[in-house]
């Protein structure tokens, strides 16, 4: 009591970053033997202790300290949270600042080729802890919160941090749909500050800088083709590093968490049907209460996809879920809206759903879409209004959207059978009804939908087409052209969620699954015209019969002053109908 002078002289060696290995060990013996001693007043005394450099010490060192962190925790409970922290700190590699003059000339990440050896060694002792603490877990999971890194941090930050959070679900598996939620919330956040104009645009840059740096400098680099060169953006044709920095971090991140989504569904090269059911349902819990209710994220959601693509099953109940949420008066008419577009786009894009599987939901929504009319053709809101009727509008594009990209799959075989199965869906009722869907969906997907139900006669949509145009208000604005007249393309405000994935590495795990939007062959062109006997109408759809994209649908996108895309050429618009997607904000 009260004699100090020794207590600092032991807080002075034990705070020595010249410390020998020897000493640490006999310190973290004679601790280990008296950690009842080591009570809330002497936290100052912990704290010191939990800053020693034990993770890059010998393995002496290092098992002394586990047994340390053991006996300590379970003596004391009040120094379980700085523990925890002292652990989840290690998660990322250190940073090395190298200095010259007072100057920091180097600050990056420590590529120590002990890293992957130090995070087991974190990973043991959080398993220490959670094994003489049981409630660890709800303690832990707000200190992962905090400690994710700022999504500006470097790549290899970010990534050993999200590997190592999914590495902590394996042994604590009532923190899964937590970290999931927190990893995906993190992705979201990425997704949404890159729209996919942006990245589309870096990457033309850096190609064109590419092509540059190459003919100016040929063979300059040939040693280190792939390596990124600072202050010089080359990025090499064999690179498959994003241009843009922030979606280099998000294709790093998702090419993690759907390699975890496999590992955790495959045991020995063979998919685990109950730890994939169990994945699948935390999924879907995290997509109803992120993804969902977000607007236009361009690749996040593709972690569903993913998981559906193993078993035919996973897709069905994915479908299912989706269909409550789209007929469930009771959830938001914008919920119900999106929950539509899923199913359309999700429909058009899996190839691993079957004929038979698209058939069982073109019945569903269309006997859904009769009923709706049926309800209100007697009511006094029957008629064209996105507010009144939202989720009939998501529901009808859907329809159409499928029809487009899977019409050839439901007509093949036989052709008699198909057609009199797409004659019994009557096209024509819906179509013609007061509520005008025609009117309200993207035109790009309305000029597809009535080319081919015109080919194959189930409904003429062209003079309705004509009728809306001449109806449609335009809206005056000033672009940077001068003054542009330009209607409203997108009411419904939709966007189609499985539009194409254009991350180059995560890229290569969604392609194989993935149904690419076939360009129009001349000769598809050709039949598609035939059976239109009339001179009228002919421009409506001229743009899309030519394979351009329509001129009309530059308001696709949702940005303000989205309508301008339509003087670009999109690099992913040979994956998707003309103009079926625009820049998202």
């Amino acid at each position: 009591q009260g004699q100090t002078a020794e207590f600092e002289l032991l807080k002075h060696q034990l705070s020595d970053p010249d410390i020998k290995d020897a000493q640490i060990i006999n310190w973290l013996h004679e601790f280990r033997a008296s950690v009842a001693y080591l009570t809330k007043e002497l936290d100052q005394l912990v704290s010191i202790l939990l800053k020693l450099p034990w993770l890059r010490r010998s393995r002496e060192v290092v098992e002394e300290y586990l047994g340390f962190l053991g006996n300590l925790v379970s003596a004391q409970t009040v120094h379980l949270r700085p523990c925890l922290q002292m652990i989840v700190s290690q998660f990322v590699p250190p940073r090395i600042t190298i200095r010259e003059d007072d100057v920091d000339i180097s600050d990056s990440d420590d590529d120590d080729e002990n890293l992957s050896a130090n995070f087991n060694t974190c990973h043991r002792a959080l398993q220490t802890v959670a094994r003489y603490v049981p409630s660890t877990p709800q303690f832990l999971m707000p200190i992962l919160v905090e400690n994710f890194p700022f999504i500006n941090k470097s790549e290899r930050t970010l990534e050993c941090y999200v590997h190592n959070l999914l590495r902590v679900t394996v042994y604590l598996p009532t923190l899964r749909l937590q970290i999931l939620e927190l990893i995906i919330e993190k992705l979201l956040k990425l997704d949404v500050s890159t729209p996919q104009q942006d990245i589309e645009d870096a990457e033309e840059t850096a190609n064109n800088s590419d092509g540059e740096a190459k003919s100016a400098e040929e063979g300059l680099f040939d040693m280190e083709e792939d390596e990124e060169r600072k202050g010089n953006k080359v990025v090499s044709a064999s690179s498959e590093r994003m241009a843009h920095p922030l979606a280099e971090r998000l294709d790093i991140l998702m090419t993690i968490l759907f390699s975890y989504i496999k590992d955790v569904c495959h045991v020995d090269g063979k998919l685990d049907i109950n730890h994939t059911k169990d994945l699948y349902r935390d999924l879907v819990s995290v997509f109803d209460k992120l993804i969902l209710p977000t607007h236009a994220s361009c690749h996040v959601q593709y972690f569903m996809f993913y998981i559906c693509s193993f078993k035919l099953g996973l897709a069905e109940a994915f479908l299912d879920h989706l269909w409550k949420k789209l007929h469930d008066p009771n959830n938001p008419s914008v919920i119900r809206q999106t929950a539509g577009s899923y199913i359309g786009s999700f429909l058009a894009r899996a190839k691993f759903i079957p004929v038979i599987t698209v058939k069982a939901c073109l019945d569903l929504l269309v006997n859904w879409l009769h009923k709706y009319i049926d309800n209100q053709d007697t009511g006094a809101n029957a008629y064209c209004d996105v507010a009144l009727h939202g989720p009939f509008y998501s529901t009808c594009q859907a329809v159409f959207y499928t029809l487009v990209f899977r019409h050839k799959q439901l007509l093949d075989g036989n052709l008699r059978k198909g057609l009199s199965y797409l004659q019994s869906l009557n096209f024509e009722r819906i179509v013609m009804c007061q509520l005008n869907p025609l009117k309200i969906c993207i035109p790009s997907v309305v000029n597809l939908f009535a080319a081919i139900t015109r080919k194959y006669q189930l409904v003429f949509c062209y003079t309705i087409i004509e009728r809306n145009n001449r109806q449609s208000i335009p809206v005056i604005r000033s672009g940077t052209g001068g003054d542009l007249v330009q209607t409203c393309t997108n009411p419904l405000d939709s966007f189609f969620p499985f539009d194409p994935y254009i991350l180059k590495r995560s890229k290569k795990i969604i392609d194989p699954c993935y149904q690419f939007w076939e360009e129009l062959s001349a000769e598809d062109l050709e039949n598609l015209k035939k059976p239109i006997k009339r001179g009228t109408s002919e421009d409506e759809d001229d743009d899309f019969l030519k394979g351009e994209t329509p001129q009309n649908d530059g308001g696709v996108g949702i940005a303000p002053n989205s309508y301008e895309s339509n003087t670009r050429s999109p690099v992913s618009s040979a994956g998707s109908p003309p103009d079926c997607y625009g820049p998202y904000p």
